[in-house]
């Protein structure tokens, strides 16, 4: 039998090279997926500390884990809550951070999950398995907010055409399926001519989004690595959807100090804290052709990545949280 080749991230090499592993660093992985990028750090000799919140992710790399002779600490979390996962470990800094962002090869492959387009599934998309799946957003939420959701996660042109339909149709017959919500979208809103994606590839990725956080655990797992990386840690963040891209990009130029001016300041107006990171130019880092040639899910990688400097750690401001939610809209009604 043939083995399997293991599997390769996006960007790998290029996200090596931002986090410099080197023998005996201490890493975390927020993001295992399919172990790619845990291997590749093992290789360099680095101890891990992978997490995972899908708990078949955790159950594929057991086999990583008993390979790595203890370097490899696999656990079933949150990369938001990969602070407390490494206290609860008994590490208090880090060498480094990789998160890779979005669904994974593995949960896109995997056609019961209801995360791709390609198979007639259940229309699931939670990544944990547990909470509200897509089938539920769509049968309980309003025809503005599901319009939102669509607009707002997935820049969906045609958002209130297609939670209109959504609504008027579930009085009968409540979208469950994959292939059933698909089809509706290519009906009510077509691909516009030149389009080489399928009509409701932004629909279904505005509501695995939803479903799963996806953006608030964005910033909660930059918030975490900012107190978790000790000076001279490596962050390293592989992003796949511009609204992604747009909070890791603000978060490194507000934790550098990008854009302020100390001699523009008000007479009497406080000082911007202290720079947390160093983020060298060149941002971000995108894959070449020969990679987008062998994997055509990699067009829309994005790699940033810094360098923690040794100024107290900040929390989110508000600013930020606002990129991560629905915007308030006046005179909504439930």
């Amino acid at each position: 039998m043939t083995e399997t080749p293991p599997h390769v991230p996006v960007l790998l090499a290029e996200v090596l090279d931002a986090l410099e592993p080197l023998p005996g660093s201490v890493i975390v992985d927020g993001t295992f997926g399919a172990g790619g990028a845990t291997r590749a750090l093992l290789d360099r000799g680095a101890e891990v500390v992978a997490l995972d919140r899908d708990p078949s992710a955790v159950r594929g790399g057991g086999g990583l884990a008993a390979e790595s002779g203890g370097r490899l600490r696999l656990i079933e979390a949150r990369f938001g809550d990969l602070e407390s996962v490494a206290r609860g470990l008994g590490i208090d800094a880090v060498d480094g951070v990789v998160l890779d962002i979005g669904v994974s090869s593995m949960q896109l492959d995997e056609a019961d999950r209801g995360f791709s387009l390609r198979f007639d599934a259940p229309l699931d998309m939670r990544m944990e398995g547990a909470g509200r799946s897509a089938a539920d957003l769509l049968r309980e939420e309003n025809e503005e907010t599901i319009a939102d959701i669509l607009f707002h996660f997935g820049e969906e042109r045609a958002a209130r055409r297609i939670a209109r339909a959504i609504v008027a149709d579930r009085e009968t017959a409540p979208y469950v399926r994959t292939a059933a919500l698909a089809e509706m979208i290519a009906r009510v809103a077509p691909a516009r001519r030149g389009e080489l994606t399928h009509p409701a590839t932004r629909t279904f990725q505005a509501l695995r989004i939803a479903v799963n956080d996806e953006l608030g655990e964005l910033l909660r797992g930059l918030v975490a690595a900012e107190r978790l990386l000790k000076p001279g840690g490596r962050l390293a963040v592989v992003t796949f959807h511009s609204l992604e891209d747009r909070i890791v990009k603000l978060f490194l130029a507000s934790r550098s100090g990008r854009g302020h001016a100390a001699s523009r300041r008000l007479p009497g107006e406080p000082a911007e804290p202290a720079p947390t990171f160093d983020v060298p130019r060149g941002q971000p880092i995108e894959p070449g052709a020969a990679e987008t040639r062998a994997n055509p899910r990699s067009r829309s990688a994005k790699l940033r990545f810094a360098t923690r400097l040794d100024a107290p750690p900040r929390g989110a401001e508000d600013s930020m949280v606002a990129l991560t939610r629905l915007p308030a809209r006046r005179g909504r009604q439930g």
